[in-house]
């Protein structure tokens, strides 16, 4: 929606509050929290970048267990950090009183929280598809170790080398079964980020669809001042010619009246 209707109310000389007024300006607080929320906006763009450049090393020959710590740090960091944030924006959408001008302020950061949101969101798909990924190959790897096996010692034919096989099988199956529960945990994890996230989400669009209405509500009923205006314009101006003519009117009368005394003096006196 359009703020002329108020821009036009508020530049008018009357009673209401002007923007301009020293007594009505934007409160310190509302212009802290604001660029708080900025700054803190600019900075979690910087990390989901960095978050997906660490997340494109996953499934490749680069992949280590450093980087993937590095992807779970950051995807902890990052979620704590957009709920911290949320909060922030749904504190100042609801804040009470606004301007205009504070009210442009407020769809800039819910825009700019939305847009760094979803793009976060689409970072933790993934991170979760490639981590489901590599799950799966450890599960085809656990599950063909046992066949591998047996080819290997075939080939030994000698007892010792069956022993060794045995015990290297052993702890392949238990290397990848550790494997698959941190990751099958790494999952877990990240599926609670995105469950927590797309609730934020919702509250933030929450509020802004209620604030929307509102608004609208504003509109209308700025409207229909405008309209009762309009009429009571109207009517003054139709009491004031009526209060034109009658005194027209009583003047008249008046000149007659004059007229006809003016009349029976001098015939009395004649």
């Amino acid at each position: 929606m359009s703020f002329d209707h108020l821009s036009s109310l508020e530049s008018q000389p009357t009673n209401i509050r002007r923007q301009d007024d020293p007594q009505y300006a934007d409160d310190p607080e509302f212009q802290r929290l604001s660029q708080e929320l900025m700054s803190k906006l600019l900075s979690l763009g910087g990390n989901v970048s960095k978050l997906q450049n660490q997340i494109a090393l996953l499934g490749t020959k680069r992949e280590t267990d450093r980087v993937r710590e590095r992807v779970q740090t950051l995807l902890e960091e990052l979620k704590d950090s957009f709920k911290d944030v949320g909060e922030g924006v749904k504190k100042i959408q609801s804040w009470d009183d606004v301007s205009p001008s504070q009210k442009l302020t407020q769809r800039k950061i819910v825009r700019e929280f939305q847009a760094n949101l979803t793009t976060f969101q689409g970072v933790q798909r993934q991170a979760l598809e490639k981590e489901r990924s590599t799950a799966s190959a450890a599960r085809a790897a656990l599950e063909e170790q046992p066949a591998h096996g047996e080819e290997a010692t075939g080939q030994a034919g000698q007892q010792q080398s069956q022993e060794q096989l045995r015990l290297a099988s052993q702890d392949e199956v238990e290397f990848q079964e550790s494997l698959i529960v941190e990751r099958e945990a790494e999952i877990r994890n990240i599926e609670q980020g995105v469950t927590e996230l797309n609730e934020l989400f919702r509250d933030v669009a929450h509020i802004v669809t209620e604030q929307g209405e509102v608004l609208d509500m504003i509109e209308q009923n700025v409207d229909n001042t405008r309209t009762d205006t309009r009429a009571a314009d109207q009517e003054l101006r139709s009491a004031s010619r009526y209060q034109r003519n009658a005194r027209s009117k009583a003047c008249i009368l008046l000149l007659i009246l004059a007229v006809i005394l003016t009349i029976v003096i001098l015939a009395a006196l004649s």
